[in-house]
């Protein structure tokens, strides 16, 4: 390689570095912003006995409880909801696991049972039945429920789409009975 080659070689190089450098620069200057005012948005608390601000935990809708949810839940909608969990598993009898286990029959099935399924050892460890509650802790963030589980389902987080998920898993050869949904208080 002759000295004429490296310069062209270089000259490229140096000029492409220049480039993207200039561009950026222009772009930094076209489309300058202002940092946002922390003040602008005013985030109100609710105030406590003491006049002090509520955590914002404490201003929360109360959470409504699963029997309450499953009362509710519809299995034709938990059966669309449910399409996003057919890429690793089937919901149809005697199908066999795909890359996690079999479903069918899973409301009140031992954990880590499905025969044919090798599970996560944090998932056999965790013991116990598949019960509507477990299920939907389960459901909600596979990850926090069960540390170390292969499940890579980042988990339905609405409490409803989790119930009627639930609700259509019931009605795959489960058919339990739906735990019962505690009254209303008496309004006083």
């Amino acid at each position: 390689m002759d000295s004429f080659e490296f310069n062209k070689i270089a000259g490229a190089v140096l000029f492409s570095l220049l480039a993207v450098l200039g561009v950026k620069n222009l772009a930094d200057y076209v489309y300058s912003t202002e940092p946002a005012n922390p003040k602008a948005f005013v985030i109100e608390a609710a105030a406590t006995e003491g006049g002090e601000a509520a955590p914002a935990a404490a201003a929360a809708e109360p959470e409504v409880p699963l029997a309450t949810l499953l009362a509710q839940a519809d299995p034709k909608a938990g059966e669309a909801a449910a399409k996003k969990c057919q890429a690793c598993h089937n919901f149809v009898e005697g199908a066999g696991a795909k890359i996690g286990p079999d479903l069918y029959h899973v409301v009140g099935r031992d954990v880590a049972s499905a025969p044919g399924f090798k599970y996560s050892d944090a998932l056999v460890k965790k013991g116990g039945k598949w019960t509507f509650e477990e299920l939907s802790k389960f459901i909600e963030n596979p990850r926090g429920d069960v540390p170390g589980t292969a499940m890579g389902f980042v988990g339905i987080k609405k409490p409803q789409e989790r119930a009627n998920v639930i609700a259509y898993l019931n009605t795959l050869g489960s058919n339990l009975p739906l735990p019962k949904a505690e009254e209303a208080a008496p309004a006083k």
